[in-house]
């Protein structure tokens, strides 16, 4: 098995996978969602037995596949995964069939995270399975422009979810999501077209001899620091409206707002984490230079994110726009650990990437189960449903909690490092950002007293509890925030070797510790 194209599998599977789902006659409804889940199992299983044979102490990137796809302009189909890159495809190969199984509209449509009527179903299931593809990709993709290729190939299925499977105001949404990404993904282009002449020229003058976009020879490359801090914005500006990240963050409440709950999970849950995940691998390791001249500014604009979006949360009436204004200011600190370049900021921050993923997939389920009952995302139509939902109001608060990093939970370890991480270089930026933990507690306490507290109200007095499928369909994410938060060491145990290289590529080391005389003087 070792020569066996396991990324290649992953990919295909999935991409096949939507293409036959969506050949199936528009009325065969069931059949298409039993092969839609049937396939996403099918991928998991696969992405299982991989990742069984990755070695945390081998070389950095394993189960590498590299061939030539454009040779004209050194292009190449090259897939292999890190640590990190390991545990997001992970991450989404968990996610995916757990929304094909809440998206499974029951038949008395009375719970699941609904598809609109009147829209195609099988449509639906495809662009799903089509998005999986997408994912899987950009993770495993160590050519640079396979890398744009997948970044902007996962556009399309996303705009179609949200365009037409969304809410009333769904195409302003979903062209507002476009319009955003096709900017900085432009920029992006700019950037990676422009590594192609550096890489082609004489070793002599800092290039490689040959045109490359091959991440792993790009990193050689010696670069002017003009030109570097070029490129790295090019890069940086495309990944923090992916992210999404203060001021370019925009379009995420109004995308969540519109979109499917289903579909939401995969764009906030991991598509968004394409940002943070390519500041640290692409920004911090192609242009280590210009990342220390930024760091400064995107420390600042990571810590306004962690404020500025917990306080937006606290003041929306709308579950999903509360939710979305939330992962606002998760990614400010997932940033802002990316940036600090500690070992312990930058282990926590791949580890948030992931933690991050299962709490807010929680909560966008949980509400979208919510919202089918109720045909409402407004909080006010809501109140007391603890009294007649126990299983939902309870599967609510624990997600919630996750939200807010309580200790116990999976996100408090990786908030708890990041913290840690930034304090060791950047005290003021950590302290500040430490009261989004004060924020949380307001926004998430609050929303769970509104909707789930106190008497029932009488709307809300018929509202059916999980049915067997939704609860199959929460329960695995909860075991796991809830596995995480006592036992993260194996995921870290894989991150870690990454992050260590990322280190030593931007020549970083974790700052001395300061040692006390008996006295209280410092030497």
């Amino acid at each position: 098995m070792e020569d066996f194209p396991w990324l290649s599998v992953l990919i295909a599977l999935p991409a096949v996978g939507a293409l036959a789902v969506g050949l199936l006659p528009r009325a065969r409804e069931e059949l298409a969602k039993q092969a839609a889940l049937g396939v996403s199992v099918l991928v998991a299983l696969v992405a299982l037995a991989m990742a069984t044979r990755f070695d945390t102490g081998g070389p950095r990137f394993q189960f590498e596949e590299t061939y030539w796809w454009i040779r004209a302009f050194g292009v190449h189909w090259a897939l292999g995964v890190d640590g990190v890159a390991l545990t997001l495809i992970g991450l989404s190969v968990i996610l995916v069939p757990l929304v094909i199984l809440a998206s499974w509209r029951a038949e008395d449509r009375s719970g699941g995270v609904d598809v609109p009527p009147r829209r195609s179903v099988k449509t639906y299931f495809a662009l799903l399975l089509a998005m999986e593809a997408m994912m899987i990709g950009v993770f495993a993709a160590t050519d640079v422009f396979l890398f744009y290729v997948f970044f902007e190939a996962m556009l399309v299925p996303v705009y179609f979810l949200i365009g037409y499977y969304g809410g009333a105001q769904r195409s302003y949404a979903a062209v507002k999501f476009l319009l955003y990404s096709l900017f900085g993904g432009l920029l992006m282009l700019v950037a990676v077209i422009w590594l192609y002449p550096l890489s082609n020229r004489p070793v002599s003058e800092g290039g490689l001899g040959h045109g490359t976009f091959l991440f792993s020879e790009l990193t050689e490359l010696r670069i002017d620091p003009t030109t570097a801090k070029w490129l790295f914005l090019g890069f940086f500006v495309a990944f923090a409206i992916k992210a999404p990240m203060v001021p370019v963050h925009t379009w995420l409440p109004d995308a969540a707002a519109q979109s499917p709950a289903g579909a939401l999970v995969l764009i906030v849950g991991v598509l968004d984490k394409v940002g943070t995940y390519g500041m640290l691998r692409f920004c911090l390791e192609l242009f280590p230079g210009a990342a220390k001249w930024a760091t400064p500014v995107v420390i600042t604009l990571a810590v306004i994110s962690v404020i500025y979006g917990a306080v937006l949360a606290i003041g929306q009436v709308d579950l999903k726009r509360l939710v979305a204004y939330t992962s606002v200011s998760h990614f400010g600190f997932i940033v802002l650990g990316v940036f600090a370049m500690t070992s312990q900021g930058q282990s926590g921050a791949a580890l948030y990437m992931i933690n991050h993923g299962f709490a807010t997939g929680a909560l966008f389920l949980v509400v979208g189960f919510m919202i089918t009952r109720r045909r409402s995302a407004r909080i006010d139509a809501f109140g007391g449903v603890q009294k007649v939902a126990p299983l939902l109001a309870g599967s609510f608060l624990v997600a919630g909690l996750a939200g807010l990093s309580l200790p116990g939970l999976a996100p408090f370890v990786s908030e708890f490092l990041v913290l840690t991480g930034t304090f060791t270089r950047y005290r003021v930026a950590a302290v500040l950002a430490a009261t989004g933990i004060i924020l949380a507690a307001i926004y998430i306490l609050w929303m769970y007293q509104r909707t789930m507290g106190g008497p029932a109200k009488e709307a809300v007095g018929g509202m059916k509890d999980l049915s067997l499928r939704e609860r199959l369909a929460i329960g695995p994410i909860i075991a796991v925030i809830v596995a995480m938060g006592f036992f993260p060491q194996p995921v870290l145990n894989v991150i870690n070797p990454s992050v260590q290289h990322t280190l030593a590529r931007v020549e970083k080391a974790d700052p001395a510790p300061q040692i006390v005389a008996e006295n209280g003087a410092r030497p």
